[in-house]
């Protein structure tokens, strides 16, 4: 049996900013995870494409509020940057 994918330890090294701001970003991060985990099959961020990333802004937050679009795309550049990643995403 596998051990699951702690996206907290993931993203230690790139999370600053207050505890609730910290905590915001681990639960977007794991929502993502868990979104793109499901459509394709990628359950780390390691395996993970930019068309998956992509489809997940575009897809599942196309009816949300520019005010959540936009706190996941910030959680978004986190997760890139910790990938060390040159992704170049817009909303």
């Amino acid at each position: 049996m596998s051990k699951a994918f702690d996206m907290d330890l993931f993203l230690a090294g790139v999370l600053s900013g207050s505890h609730a701001t910290q905590q915001r970003h681990l639960r977007q991060a794991r929502i993502i995870q868990a979104e793109i985990a499901e459509r394709w099959q990628r359950e780390t961020p390691w395996a993970w494409q930019r068309k998956h990333v992509a489809w997940f802004l575009e897809h599942r937050l196309g009816r949300h509020s520019e005010a959540t679009r936009y706190y996941y795309l910030l959680t978004v550049r986190l997760l890139t940057r910790r990938l060390q990643k040159t992704w170049v995403l817009k909303l």
